[in-house]
């Protein structure tokens, strides 16, 4: 293998058995003519890729597509059933939870255990533990048989041991989403370190900012099988269409286009969406919102938006009196229900026009949403104002939950999409 490669997988394949009942197991065992009594069920197949020295892969994919059983035959806790892995260096691997922990040793014997594990010495850990224990900062925790800890202890003493025995490749497994606020700070401090220091590190996650941010490259699993590997901006989005079961497996089809044609049909756009059961909806019914969805910029509906994209928010809107000039308006809510963004066409200065009953209008809403990277939800309205009061046609509050990904460390709520210009000063000499 060519001294750039750290991690080479060929043709892997992970199969597990699956039996009906018990009792089959047995049958199939002992049967005289080997009748088979299981199905074969592929939790990985024929899977190959290489990582380059220095290089952070990330590996993405909805739940059960076999990540976590990837890493797990990476770091040898699982067997193969066919093809080979290859390491070159000293690896640190942080799994689940407390993964490789003995519960009834201490926090301290069991920092010597993981380090025994990984071929080091008792000396070498010695000048290690110190180190590891300021890290994790659990106090008078390390001493106390790992039993006792909470989840959050588990993480941060997990966590210290992968991060500072210096690892020449580190696989994580979901590990950097636990843990404190500040606890994870702390963990993507280390994380750009190692980079910074040209080491090795393939993780999985399901934050799609953290592949953006932190991966030179990534590649995407589905139902054991790798479909396709590339730039984190190209797997991002690869794996926005798996989510929305708009991925073309059948490359003679042309799947964006096909989508673009449904989309065109707005009685389809909320089809694609999972509509929250505890929205807020009321108004007098003189207008009403009739379809609605949050498109990317090619057009593909979808609840999981890079921010600095163009983001499309429509609604249908179905009238059954005459009204002139009605507004139209969406708004942006965080997880704690603040509502953080937003506008509406009286906001816009736009005339909206004079509608008569069963009339249809489709009213689009482009911006990209620079938002800091989290859970929101989107509330669309159609109201007017009669004079100083404000009636209200109908109002959809909380509909839609969505993800916003930011691949720039954000400050506060939004990007303000600063500029910086620094100008040094010449100073002349003598003065």
């Amino acid at each position: 293998m060519s001294n750039e490669i750290a991690i080479k997988v060929e043709n892997l394949s992970k199969v597990y058995r699956l039996y009906d009942k018990p009792t089959d197991r047995l049958k199939e065992s002992i049967h005289p003519m080997r009748k088979k009594y299981h199905k074969d069920f592929y939790a990985l197949k024929d899977i190959s890729f290489e990582v380059k020295k220095g290089e952070t892969v990330g590996i993405i994919g909805k739940n059960g597509s076999g990540k976590s059983t990837l890493l797990k035959i990476i770091t040898g806790v699982l067997t193969p059933t066919a093809g080979n892995v290859t390491i070159t260096g000293k690896v640190s691997a942080l799994l689940e939870l407390g993964a490789g922990f003995n519960p009834e040793y201490t926090g301290i014997e069991n920092i010597y255990l993981n380090g025994t594990l990984m071929g080091y010495s008792k000396e070498e850990m010695d000048t290690k533990v110190q180190d590891i224990i300021d890290f994790a900062d659990i106090g008078d925790f390390v001493y106390q048989p790992v039993k006792m800890y909470s989840s959050g202890m588990f993480a941060r003493l997990a966590f210290a041991v992968a991060i500072n025995v210096d690892p020449d490749i580190l696989i994580v497994d979901e590990a950097l989403s636990v843990g404190d606020v500040a606890f994870q700070l702390k963990c993507y401090r280390k994380f750009n370190d190692f980079k910074k220091a040209g080491k090795t590190i393939l993780f999985v996650s399901h934050s799609m900012d953290s592949i953006l941010k932190y991966c030179s490259s990534s590649l995407v699993l589905n139902q054991g099988v790798k479909i396709e590997e590339g730039t984190p901006r190209m797997m991002v989005d690869v794996y926005k269409k798996l989510l929305s079961n708009c991925y073309n497996f059948d490359e003679s089809e042309d799947c964006d286009q096909t989508i673009q044609q449904i989309n065109h049909k707005a009685e389809e756009w909320k089809k694609s969406f999972n509509i929250n059961p505890s929205l807020l909806n009321y108004g007098n019914s003189n207008a009403e919102i009739i379809d609605y969805g949050i498109f990317e910029q090619a057009g593909r509906t979808s609840t999981n938006i890079i921010g600095d994209n163009i983001t499309s928010i429509r609604m249908k809107v179905k009238f059954n009196k005459k009204i002139c000039n009605p507004i139209f308006a969406f708004s942006i809510k965080d997880i704690k229900g603040n509502e953080i963004a937003g506008t509406n066409t009286l906001i816009e200065d736009i005339e909206t026009g004079e509608y008569r009953p069963n009339d249809e209008v489709v009213i689009s809403f482009s911006q990209r949403l620079n938002l800091q990277s989290g859970i929101y939800t989107l509330s669309l309205g159609c109201t007017k104002y009669e004079g100083d009061d404000l009636v209200v046609f109908h109002r959809l509050y909380d509909l839609l939950i969505f993800e916003v990904i930011s691949k720039k460390q954000i400050f506060g709520i939004f990007d303000i999409c600063s500029s910086v210009k620094i100008s040094r000063i010449q100073i002349a000499e003598g003065t």
